[in-house]
């Protein structure tokens, strides 16, 4: 029955035998650069394992959000920044393969908040730089599969909202996951154009995140505390599907084998 409860943890063990006493239907493991090293994802699949013995079918890694100190973009330059862009590529590379091992699913950012200065910078045009986004998009879709859906961010790079770019996001046939605040952001609050989007990508969304916001910045509040209109938001999603995450402060749903996230 929808909703289902998920909850979030690193691999800790006691936080995460901490989440299991919930008895949540959908697991998702907020990793770290410390975590893709040979004994890290040992211990990652080991931590797989235990949420799975409690009965948990669902279970997500979520790639590390950061490396030295900065977001782990995936159109970092291999040129500019080599370490990083290693990172990247091996990080994302390995739980791909470790999930693919063990049937869960990953789940990688397509941006995070690179502003269209540092875009321009860096490629010259945005056009550019969502070129190089696609490319290594398309390279980690080969790879996993089913195993494998993309998140929108605040950054142009990779975000839901534009009709234009969205069609194109479509034909490229990605599984995709939804952060419902960030698109509201990228919308400047306009929850028509929000409605509108949900309705276009809902054939190809795989993955929620209810988190409400006022529209304006990353703000992550509880659902009610912000501007989205929910009422019109829940007639549009994918509900084929759902599944649920808990942060420590929030609430995430998950719709199977699509999923939902939402923040209370």
């Amino acid at each position: 029955m929808f909703p289902y409860l998920g909850l979030k943890a690193s691999t800790d063990e006691t936080q995460l035998e901490e989440r299991l006493q919930h008895q949540p239907e959908v697991f998702e493991f907020y990793t770290q650069a410390s975590d893709m090293t040979p004994d890290g994802l040992a211990h990652l699949s080991q931590m797989i394992d235990r949420v799975k013995s409690a009965g948990v079918d669902h279970v997500i890694i979520h790639h590390p959000m950061a490396f030295d100190h900065a977001h782990n973009e995936l159109a970092v330059s291999a040129l500019r920044n080599p370490a990083s862009y290693q990172f990247m590529m091996g990080s994302t590379e390995s739980i791909i393969e470790l999930a693919k091992a063990r049937d869960v699913q990953v789940l990688v950012h397509g941006a995070y908040n690179a502003p269209l200065s540092w875009i321009k910078a860096q490629f010259g045009s945005l056009e550019a730089g969502r070129e190089l986004v696609f490319d290594r998009l398309d390279y980690f879709k080969a790879l996993g599969g089913n195993h494998v859906m993309f998140e929108n961010a605040l950054s142009p790079l990779f975000r839901f909202g534009e009709p234009g770019f969205e069609r194109r996001i479509m034909g490229h046939h990605y599984r995709l996951a939804y952060d419902i605040s960030h698109a509201f952001i990228v919308l400047h609050g306009d929850n028509d154009k929000l409605v509108s989007s949900l309705a276009r990508l809902a054939p190809q969304i795989v993955h929620y995140h209810l988190v409400d916001s006022m529209g304006q910045k990353h703000d992550s509040l509880p659902l009610g505390q912000g501007n989205i209109d929910w009422v019109r938001v829940k007639r549009v999603l994918n509900l084929m599907r759902p599944t649920f995450t808990r942060l420590p402060w929030m609430t995430k749903i998950i719709v199977r084998p699509c999923s939902i996230a939402i923040t209370t």
